[in-house]
């Protein structure tokens, strides 16, 4: 895959998170990420497998100007989660990597660097509280992102669609409008390569409470009720797919092909996070169409007449507790978030707290859209959550219930939103009572 925000939370799935737990990390071969000057040869694992060896190459050109005693190597994973996670089984997985889903946040320090506390780097960085734990920040995020739906405007437009959706209902209408007046598909699930269906959990901030994941979720023993945010999200999922509103054989679908079909009109919408902006635009470009063809809504859901999103960060590049050049790798992450300019390139919000804002995310801007920084657990529950997820056995944050539920919406599957949503409450209710408050 290009790319994918990482939404907080701590597991992709149960089988992964437990494959973790049973390996470690090493026994700190190169002392503290602080200690010494910046030398040797790093080795830096991305997921940016599009870029690695164009973009990526500038930025190993000019960190290496700036360090010269440092050397950087690249390791771009097309299948990042399920590659880091068997890598992670030995203490061979870099210097520099981002912090994968599957490590809860209890095990952080079992695998990575304190990169110092959060006071302290919160100074600097936003969103270090995402990858923490006990006071200390493992962490620092190659990007923040926002959440909604990138949209082909031209073919909203050709629908006769003029205002954006303010209820899933209303978006639900603009879908068929959208199937009944042109040949577009109204909504690409992006099902076959399974990680974009897990962006549709990084929208909880569309609820406009930025203390809803303490209160709500973990907190819940009906998460999938109609009015909490997983009955509403995955709920909309489930009616786009039952309703015939998206691509005919999901099990067909391909990542690097849906942007063409976005770019070029064949599709019309996708829920991804803002980090997709540029890429549409640019494969919008490549079809022979206009970059401002490319249009980015806010969830369907208001709150008191106002749309809110979810800030949260990206991947977070980590230092492996095992390397033997903690200083470079730790030099490489500050510049990354300083000075390479992934961020705003990217179309992304900056990691830094006095960085640049992006131009991409105007459309927010008309829709007065009000942004969401979503409180992190209090001291002592920054894993309750992942924990109620692998007892649950349920990857909250990943993508193989949300295909389960694209096969029982189009009739590949038994049972309706109804039983299915009924049978996710029990299995989290009755991981509530295992796990305990």
């Amino acid at each position: 895959m290009a790319t994918r925000h990482l939404i907080p939370g701590a597991a992709v799935t149960a089988a992964a998170a437990l494959a973790l737990s049973a390996c470690g990390g090493g026994t700190d071969p190169g002392g503290s990420a602080d200690d010494g000057e910046p030398s040797g040869e790093i080795t830096v694992i991305t997921q940016r497998t599009d870029i690695v060896d164009t973009v990526f190459m500038d930025y190993k050109e000019r960190f290496e100007a700036e360090y010269p005693d440092v050397t950087v190597e690249f390791e771009a994973l097309t299948d990042y989660e399920g590659e880091i996670a068997v890598r992670m089984n030995t203490a061979d997985y870099g210097d520099v990597l981002l912090i994968p889903n599957s490590v809860t946040p209890d095990q952080l320090g079992t695998y990575f660097e304190p990169l110092g506390t959060v006071e302290e780097l919160s100074e600097k960085y936003r969103l270090v509280e995402e990858k923490a734990y006990d006071g200390q920040g493992y962490g620092v995020s190659i990007t923040v992102n926002t959440q909604g739906l990138v949209y082909n405007k031209k073919v909203w437009e050709a629908a006769g669609i003029t205002d954006l959706p303010t209820t899933p209902d209303e978006f639900l209408d603009d879908l068929q409008a959208i199937a009944d007046s042109t040949d577009a598909v109204p909504y690409y699930t992006n099902y076959a390569d399974g990680w974009p269906l897990s962006q549709w959990d990084g929208n909880r901030g569309a609820m406009g409470d930025p203390e809803y994941q303490n209160t709500h979720v973990a907190h819940s023993d009906t998460p999938w009720a109609a009015d909490e945010w997983h009955g509403i999200s995955d709920g909309l999922l489930f009616d786009i797919v039952a309703n015939g509103l998206s691509e005919e054989d999901p099990t067909t679908t391909n990542w690097e092909e849906s942007k063409t079909l976005l770019g070029s009109g064949e599709v019309a919408t996708m829920l991804l996070g803002s980090w997709a902006i540029t890429q549409m635009q640019q494969a919008a470009e490549d079809a022979g169409a206009s970059a401002d063809d490319i249009g980015y809504m806010p969830f369907p859901y208001q709150v008191d007449g106002t749309f809110h999103a979810q800030v949260a960060g990206d991947y977070k590049n980590a230092i492996n507790v095992n390397s033997e050049h903690k200083a470079a790798a730790r030099a490489w992450i500050e510049w990354f978030a300083e000075e390479s300019g992934y961020a705003y390139d990217e179309g992304g919000i900056s990691p830094l707290v006095d960085g640049p804002a992006p131009e991409t995310l105007g459309d927010f801007d008309a829709a007065g859209v009000e942004y969401v920084e979503m409180t992190p657990a209090p001291a002592g529950q920054e894993a309750y959550e992942s924990e109620v997820v692998n007892t649950a056995e349920i990857d909250l944050y990943g993508n193989i219930y949300r295909q389960e539920l694209v096969d029982v919406a189009r009739g590949a599957a038994d049972g309706d939103k109804e039983s299915f949503f009924a049978e996710l409450n029990q299995r989290w209710a009755d991981a509530r009572a295992a796990v305990g408050e």
